[in-house]
């Protein structure tokens, strides 16, 4: 019997899924699919709360396929790989997936659909987290918007009733429209066959936020002292498992704030699928080849939270031990990086990379450019962000960085490693010389 095979990655959900509600019309079987990716998991610690989330996310999927009288079906492997033994093992149709726009993605899901053309098996990817993609929003001249606003303007104005509709995955997905994997197969593989011991970090449940939540967004997202103060859904984002266009649509009902909030990872996916390079060098050629400074124990002090600096401190200790930061103490420490210590933005965007439990590529290296200054996005070189200032500005009375750094006020804690004004102007300094050299 033939079947179609819908391949999730970014999307660990059946409800409102594109890709899978395209495959359960298929006139095919679908047997849902994951692939432990071993060129992806063989780079991370064996202690990784990510993979964590994921293998519970799996587990969860499994579970729910088999109480709709289907399966699942979880390898792991190289991708290519994995797909040869597949197309073996299975007489495919079709293979269904969304679209991933990370470079490594499309180099790998390019593989795979040449794979499938030669075995005469039809590939497939849908759009599915983000609301607009690759050249659907894009300057008069048909270029990629450099500037937010005017991204931001025309998402909206370009955006209607039904880019928000749930895709009907939940109500295909019955018995009658599933497959079963091979008696052989129907065995997952375990964390510690993976490699891998279980890390566990908080998250909140794969549900809509609180609407009150939503309402007050705009008045409370700053202040990293209040803890509903913003969505904490991002994490359910980055691996699908609340609908964006879900989270979208109340975002647009309740806050106008948070939509555009929202609107800015549409806008860093569309750069990084247009910028592949973006994610190891500066956008702008002028800043590839600043003096950054090598300070090795000043680096250390900047990752473990010993800056002298209680917000950017507060924010780095809150990384380190539950994988999540208030976007306010991001740009703290990102900016204290990148300007008063005057390092290589890719070091910040690399730790980030390993810590962060909702880490997306497209934001974090958006976002460490739009700091450095380096970036797609217009954002002047020059801007120096005082630490002092925004703790005083987003936490005056010290609450958050209370709850992280306890010895703040007390002889234990630590001077500031570096002066601001000096460290501004350093930076400043050493970054006219790089652009006209």
């Amino acid at each position: 019997m033939k079947i179609t095979l819908f391949w999730h990655r970014r999307d660990l959900r059946f409800q409102d899924n594109a890709g899978l509600a395209a495959a359960l019309k298929s006139g095919h079987p679908v047997l849902p699919l994951f692939i432990y990716d071993q060129t992806i998991l063989e780079k991370l610690a064996k202690q990784d709360a990510r993979l964590t989330f994921i293998f519970d996310q799996v587990e969860r999927l499994a579970k729910e396929a088999h109480e709709a009288g289907g399966g699942l079906l979880a390898r792991y492997g190289k991708v290519p790989a994995v797909f040869k033994q597949l197309l073996k093992d299975y007489d495919v149709a079709a293979v269904y997936t969304n679209e991933d726009y990370e470079p490594y993605a499309t180099e790998r899901d390019t593989a795979i659909g040449e794979l499938c053309e030669k075995s005469g098996v039809e590939f497939k990817a849908f759009k599915d987290q983000v609301i607009f993609a690759k050249n659907e929003v894009l300057t008069k001249n048909g270029k990629p918007s450099r500037v937010f606003g005017a991204y931001s303007k025309a998402w909206q104005a370009k955006v209607k009733p039904e880019d928000f509709a749930p895709h009907p995955s939940q109500r295909l997905f019955k018995k009658e429209n599933l497959a079963l994997p091979h008696p052989a197969d129907a065995r997952r593989p375990t964390l510690k066959e993976l490699g891998f011991e279980r890390h566990e970090q908080p998250t909140p449940p794969a549900r809509l936020p609180d609407a009150d939540v939503v309402k007050h967004y705009d008045k409370t997202r700053d202040f990293p002292a209040d803890n509903r103060g913003t969505t904490h859904r991002s994490v359910h984002l980055r691996f699908g498992t609340i609908s964006i266009r879900q989270l979208m649509h109340q975002a647009q009902e309740l806050n106008v704030k948070l939509l555009n909030e929202m609107i800015w990872r549409d806008f860093f996916m569309m750069l990084l699928w247009h910028y592949p390079n973006t994610s190891y060098e500066a956008y702008d050629p002028k800043m590839r080849h600043l003096p950054y400074r090598n300070d090795p124990e000043q680096y250390r002090a900047w990752c473990e939270g010993r800056t002298g600096y209680p917000l950017v401190d507060a924010g780095m200790r809150q990384l380190n031990e539950n994988g999540y930061m208030h976007n306010r103490a991001r740009i703290a420490a990102a900016g204290f990086l990148v300007k008063q210590l005057f390092m290589d933005w890719t070091l910040g965007e690399h730790y980030f990379s390993e810590k962060l439990i909702d880490y997306d590529m497209s934001n974090n290296i958006g976002n460490w450019q739009w700091m450095a200054g380096t970036g797609v996005v217009a954002a002047p070189w020059f801007r120096v962000y005082s630490p002092d200032s925004q703790q005083k500005q987003y936490d005056p009375e010290y609450k958050y960085v209370k709850q992280w750094v306890p010895e703040f006020g007390t002889a234990k804690y630590p001077a500031p490693i570096v002066d601001h004004k000096f460290g501004r102007e350093r930076a400043i300094d050493l970054i006219r010389k790089g652009r006209n050299a």
